[in-house]
């Protein structure tokens, strides 16, 4: 695809010199244009750079540059003048304008940089448009929102009119059932979706630090801050914030969110400009919220504030037949991922797991199916190769937040643990002994 420029230069000879110059490049398609008028009359063909002479016949270069913003505020605007007038190039570039380039012998150097730059800039934005797009397919609902109960169809209700309204959303629900799954889903479905999705666990932000992160700060305003910092609320401006455990905040802190979103403005941390801000908030948390107001460690204007539209999630164990259909989406995931075969459950191996109450939820069940597909010897995942046993009563749970490659190793170190021998560890965990012999080396794991 070609990359379109407009030249407008009421110099004829010199509109050509600087055509014939951008022309060697044969990805570049130009057109030349001597009157301002001209330019204007030809926008609806959306080129992709302007570079337009200061001094043209029928209005300034600043003059085009204002029509063309209120045309189309995205197209870029390079200005090219005969005169190294300082005080217009600097309130040109504080416009918008993306250069200012004097007629000398340096010129059409300093043309042919400016447009490369601006090209390689127009093509990262294209990469980023389409990852997010690739992002927003991941989390259409099909692909995020699994199951057919009646308790997560109302989940479908709800999250359906989150989509289509801004309102402030709250989404509670155990620990592991999806919430960040959830918001995410919310946000790519939105009119916002082209915008960022900033997500923020406010439980893992030590508190001293808490405030920085979310409102910034400004270069100074504190020992270390060596540069202006942009924080959570403003990386959101335009698309959705998302703060997860929205509970764990202190009341000092709960006061200046408060305020924050009353008056959709922030002070930078030592500063004292105001930043004006257009988000969408999604909270969420795994306790009782009103609960927390009710004991005085959550204030109620906020949870006023926040509430909107409240989304309790349902826990897995009362989703009936969904976890038979979350099970089977977890193995195809993980076969896919790993170039395996597609596995299938044995009737032994559905019972096993109606039979469970998932107290992780959606997050322990997946962590289960993985280690399933991983001890299994065939495609066909049986009842023996589903363990809950040694992950929730041996001293390590699912709760804790860790990879399928530290379970593994700390299966197998409980299996040491118990039987002191590799080969039987190997035998009854159904994997090779020259496995547990490597992570031995490595220091991974232990032995009496």
């Amino acid at each position: 695809m070609q990359f379109s420029i407009f030249i407008v230069e009421d110099d004829p000879w010199y509109g050509e010199v600087l055509k014939h110059h951008l022309s060697m490049n044969p990805d570049y398609a130009i057109s030349l244009f001597t009157s301002a008028s001209d330019c204007l009359k030809n926008l609806y063909r959306k080129p992709d750079v302007i570079c337009t002479d200061f001094g043209l016949p029928d209005m300034t270069g600043a003059e085009l540059f204002d029509k063309i913003r209120t045309a189309d505020n995205s197209i870029p605007v390079v200005i090219i003048s005969g005169q190294e007038q300082v005080n217009i190039a600097v309130e040109l570039l504080r416009a918008g304008a993306r250069d200012y380039i004097v007629k000398d012998d340096n010129a059409r150097d300093l043309l042919w940089n400016a447009v490369q730059k601006i090209r390689e800039t127009s093509e990262l934005k294209r990469e980023v448009q389409n990852l997010k797009e690739k992002l927003g397919q991941k989390f259409s609902f099909e692909n995020a929102i699994i199951g057919q109960s009646k308790a997560i169809k109302q989940t479908f209700f709800l999250v359906d009119k989150a989509v289509k309204t801004n309102v402030n959303v709250l989404i509670t629900g155990e620990t592991g059932t999806g919430k960040e799954v959830i918001a995410t889903a919310i946000h790519f479905n939105s009119d916002r979706k082209k915008e960022s999705f900033v997500a923020v666990n406010m439980a893992a932000i030590p508190k001293d630090l808490l405030e920085s992160e979310l409102f910034g700060h400004e270069k100074g305003a504190f020992t270390g801050a060596d540069s202006l910092k942009i924080g959570k609320f403003e990386a959101a401006n335009g698309g959705t914030l998302f703060l997860d455990e929205i509970a764990e905040m202190d009341l000092g802190l709960q006061s200046k969110i408060l305020r924050v979103l009353q008056e959709r403005e922030l002070v930078r941390v030592g500063g004292n400009t105001k930043v004006k801000l257009d988000f969408r908030l999604i909270t969420a948390t795994h306790r009782d919220l009103a609960e927390a107001v009710r004991l005085g460690h959550f204030r109620e204007d906020l949870y006023y504030r926040i509430i909107g539209l409240p989304i309790d999630l349902p826990a897995l164990r009362n989703r009936d037949n969904d976890i038979l259909v979350l099970a089977q989406h977890f193995a195809r995931e993980f076969a896919i991922a790993n170039k395996m075969k597609p596995f299938t459950f044995s009737q032994q191996a559905q019972k096993k797991l109606l039979s469970y109450a998932f107290p992780g939820n959606v997050r322990e069940l997946k962590s289960i199916i993985e280690l399933a597909c991983v001890l299994t010897d065939g495609s066909e995942i049986k009842d023996t190769d589903i363990s809950f046993n040694p992950i929730r009563n041996q001293n390590f749970a699912i709760e804790h937040e860790k990879t399928m490659d530290e379970y593994y190793q700390d299966i197998i170190q409980q299996y040491l643990d118990k039987y002191n021998n590799v080969l039987e560890v190997a035998t009854k965990l159904k994997i090779s002994k020259s496995t547990i012999y490597k992570m031995i080396q490595d220091n991974q794991l232990v032995t009496k």
